[in-house]
């Protein structure tokens, strides 16, 4: 299986960033580590054998990205909420303006896919709702997507950006709508979840705008990497 290992000091987040690429052409799925991972933990966690035919017959590219949420980020707790959601905003910067434009040095193909567990869900699902020009399909796994969780209900206008529970209800431009009612938006989420509820309500957010989502509930609590592992596998095409 083709790999690749790219580090290089990112201007938008002023560090050393590292992204690890698996397979050599197809669509490209951008994949995002849960609150403490790197991107290494889905290497680790042998995603790259759960899609191994994919992979190997070029039907998908595996682009594994790290995270800041403990780099003035979300985990940051001694960091304003306000200077915790630029963090994110930079973060944002950081995936549109270089690790995209680095995806397509290595594979022309424009079809991109955003997928993350337990926290890694709200990035590749906030990353994908603020480009949905560059983003065609989202896979939000056990996730939660009201930032506002790791706020104290704390919001002003940066924290505002970079929640999709605040910026999906009062999006308003018809070009950007069209976009995002394009997207191939899937929730998946076990029932007993401590993010059930929220997903219900995300799923209506979404719908009251008429961007439409699949939303699917799974048996029991399906929040660890053998349940994420059978999602991806089923809704890595679309939302069966």
């Amino acid at each position: 299986m083709h790999f690749e290992r790219h580090r290089w000091h990112s201007p938008a987040l002023g560090r050393e960033m590292e992204t690890v690429i698996f397979g050599h052409a197809g669509a490209k799925l951008i994949v995002f580590p849960t609150s403490y991972g790197t991107c290494w933990e889905w290497p680790d966690r042998k995603m790259h054998h759960v899609l191994g035919d994919h992979l190997e017959n070029g039907w998908l590219q595996m682009i594994c990205v790290d995270q800041v949420h403990t780099d003035g980020g979300w985990y940051s707790k001694h960091v304003h909420p306000g200077a915790r959601a630029w963090r994110q905003l930079q973060y944002d910067a950081y995936l549109r303006d270089e690790v995209v434009p680095l995806t397509y040095h290595r594979n022309p193909n424009d079809f991109f896919i955003t997928a993350g567990a337990s926290f890694g869900a709200y990035d590749a699902m906030t990353f994908a709702l603020r480009n949905p020009g560059i983003v065609k399909r989202v896979i939000g796994m056990s996730g939660m997507y009201d930032i506002r969780g790791q706020t104290n209900g704390y919001s002003d206008h940066t924290v505002y950006q970079v929640n999709p529970f605040e910026f999906v209800p009062n999006e308003h431009d018809p070009h950007r709508l069209a976009q995002l009612r394009r997207q191939d938006i899937i929730l998946a989420v076990g029932e007993t979840d401590y993010h059930i509820e929220q997903n219900h309500q995300f799923s209506g957010l979404l719908w009251q705008k008429g961007i439409g989502n699949a939303l699917r509930v799974w048996q029991g609590f399906a929040h660890d990497w053998p349940w994420w592992e059978r999602m991806l596998r089923l809704y890595i095409k679309g939302h069966d």
